[in-house]
């Protein structure tokens, strides 16, 4: 029998296919918007100045300065050029960084954000933020945030190389995991969350394989729009509290720490959440959640290691105790001894154990 819930459906629009990148120019009309200001990380510049000559006369400029957990000084940076040019839309175009950046600017001046994924970091389907300031990173849901179209063109995709598929798509899949054991999850988005691994996992080790598949690229964006909807659409837990305070805190790359913490954090939730781990299992075909999910990463050739990533060992105390101090909502308690051991095996690199 299905139990009660509630269920809030989040607007948005969604132009998915090989090639809708030509109906941003429509899409931006849609808002009944003129001069849109196209955002991107340094890396993504060449990217974004293709995206500015497909907008035409509708675009107002590109700002390249996104990075990592957005850092309140670029968010402030962005909102002051997109006033300078008059801009009256923003046009998000990259990963998480770029999506972050589009969503702090919209929190705090209103303008509409129109998001083209080139990863799977699946954020431009949530209504969630987040602002690095003094060395930690604060989260937040506004429904201001929310990208009003999402432009998913598989093609873009085919640049990004194997390895950061590898740790983009395991970031998507956190996304669906945390959907499955949340605390206001329901069946609507645990059916989502468990398409979105399943997809996931069944297209990134063909990605690995061979890079240039369009098909898998294809599935892989298809299970990563999946993910951000489900995790727009409930709580986060104890996984994203990690990542987060390890990213905010230690400057620690976002995909990379999520493929790492993600098997420890499902262990660790184990045994509170019977059923979510089964549809883990299921989903990447495997007799143990959390052991199937390391074991995908390795398949992947992905990092297994905070140490791998540069975090110190006596970073982990800190860590731990900070992410103990303030907990998401989480199906097992939150234990700062346990939590502490659960980062040293992250540290190291073990295999996740409850």
């Amino acid at each position: 029998m299905i139990p009660p819930f509630t269920y809030d459906q989040l607007p948005g629009r969604v132009v998915f296919g090989a090639g809708s990148l030509a109906h941003l120019p429509e899409e931006v009309a849609r808002l009944g918007a003129e001069r849109a200001l196209v955002l991107s990380t340094p890396e993504q510049v060449t990217v974004a100045q293709d995206v500015a000559r497909h907008l035409g006369a509708r675009s107002a400029g590109v700002f390249a300065k996104a990075v990592m957990h957005v850092p309140i000084e670029a968010a402030r940076e962005a909102r002051a050029e997109a006033q300078r040019l008059k801009a009256d839309c923003a046009v998000a175009v990259g990963g998480g960084s770029t999506t972050g950046l589009g969503k702090a600017v919209a929190l705090d001046s209103g303008l509409p954000i129109i998001a083209v994924p080139t990863t799977y970091a699946g954020s431009e389907m949530t209504p969630i933020y987040g602002l690095t300031e003094g060395g930690l990173k604060k989260t937040g849901r506004d429904s201001r945030v929310l990208p009003r179209a999402v432009i998913y063109d598989p093609t873009l995709t085919l640049s990004l190389p194997a390895t950061l598929s590898a740790t983009s798509g395991m970031n998507a899949i956190a996304h669906c995991v945390e959907a499955l054991y949340a605390v206001d999850a329901n069946p609507i988005v645990s059916m989502w969350a468990a398409e979105g691994i399943r997809a996931l996992a069944a297209a990134l080790p063909a990605i690995v394989a061979k890079p240039d598949d369009l098909a898998a690229r294809t599935d892989a964006l298809y299970g990563a729009w999946l993910a951000g909807a489900s995790l727009g659409a409930v709580s986060m837990a104890l996984h994203h509290k990690l990542c987060h305070t390890l990213g905010g805190t230690f400057n620690l790359p976002h995909a990379e720490t999520h493929t790492i913490v993600l098997p420890h954090a499902t262990a660790y939730n184990s045994i509170a959440a019977p059923a979510a781990m089964a549809s883990i299992a299921h989903a990447i075909g495997a007799a143990d959640a959390a052991r199937g999910l390391h074991d995908l990463a390795q398949r992947l050739g992905a990092p297994t290691s905070l140490r791998a990533l540069g975090l110190q060992e006596s970073d982990l105390d800190r860590a731990a105790e900070i992410a103990s101090s303030a907990p998401y909502p989480n199906p097992r308690p939150i234990d700062r001894a346990a939590i502490r051991q659960l980062l040293q095996n992250a540290w190291v690199g073990s295999p996740p154990s409850v």
